[in-house]
């Protein structure tokens, strides 16, 4: 059975807007790209305009999962041609690419900073905050409209926990690790499952199993704790040694 409040959830991320957004010419891609892929039920992530091949607009977009496959990806570049050719808002001839955020994504939007907690980034600011634009450390989670950040990169009079507000960061990504890729593969894994069972391609998942959750779902997992030595070690190979000779009385020890 669908999770009931799965709708308003969706809903309620595509309308999420972005804090992190583009200056110039590619804030006018945004303007024109944005409502269609809203539209289409896919999230702008970011827009980025390069000279390669003469000029590429690279339009990053995603579900509001997170999740975003190669025919999403297609679907969204035949929806939106037509729309930037009558728009026009680059003046020269450009080549359009449509892909997913990947595993080292930017985070635009406040719940990308929450649901990110616990893994590494890079942040860029376009206001300076105490004197300094590049800060890298852990995503500690977001306090108001400000995001903490615990550093990795400190002198040894500077503190390691800093808030850099979101409305000013210019650019901020994910660094690339073991627990990010870990994490990654196993939102791929899940994400697949669901839609094959929303298609009818795999049989539902049990009553009692939990769907996962967009907001919760990229935290990294804590480790298990490590199991206690066995017991009675000197007993478990007395038996085992007595099967192997065939006795069969099970009281010794007792």
């Amino acid at each position: 059975m669908n999770d009931p409040t799965a709708g308003s959830v969706d809903a309620d991320l595509l309308a999420e807007p972005r804090l992190v957004v583009e200056p110039g010419v590619a804030a006018r891609v945004s303007a024109v790209a944005a409502p269609v892929l809203q539209g289409m039920g896919y999230r702008l992530v970011r827009i980025r305009i390069s000279g390669e091949a003469g000029c590429t607009v690279q339009i990053m977009a995603e579900r509001p999962d997170g999740s975003m496959q190669i025919e999403d990806c297609e679907a969204v570049s035949r929806a939106l041609s037509p729309v930037l050719d009558v728009a026009d808002p680059i003046e020269r001839a450009y080549r359009l690419e449509i892909s997913s955020p990947g595993i080292d994504r930017p985070l635009v939007r406040r719940t990308d900073f929450e649901r990110y907690a616990g893994h590494l980034v890079k942040v860029e600011m376009a206001v300076a905050h105490q004197g300094r634009k590049r800060f890298r450390g852990t995503l500690a989670g977001v306090e108001g409209d400000a995001v903490r950040l615990h550093r990795d990169d400190i002198r040894t009079d500077e503190d390691a926990d800093v808030l850099l507000v979101m409305e000013d960061i210019a650019d901020a990504h994910l660094v690339l690790t073991d627990e990010l890729i870990a994490e990654s593969m196993r939102r791929g894994k899940q994400a697949e499952r669901e839609l094959k069972q929303d298609l009818g391609l795999a049989p539902p998942s049990p009553p009692h199993a939990k769907k996962s959750d967009p907001a919760r779902s990229n935290k990294p997992k804590a480790k298990p704790a490590r199991k206690p030595a066995p017991t009675n070690t000197k007993k478990h190979r007395l038996a085992a040694e007595g099967l192997r000779r065939g006795d069969t009385d099970t009281t010794e020890g007792d």
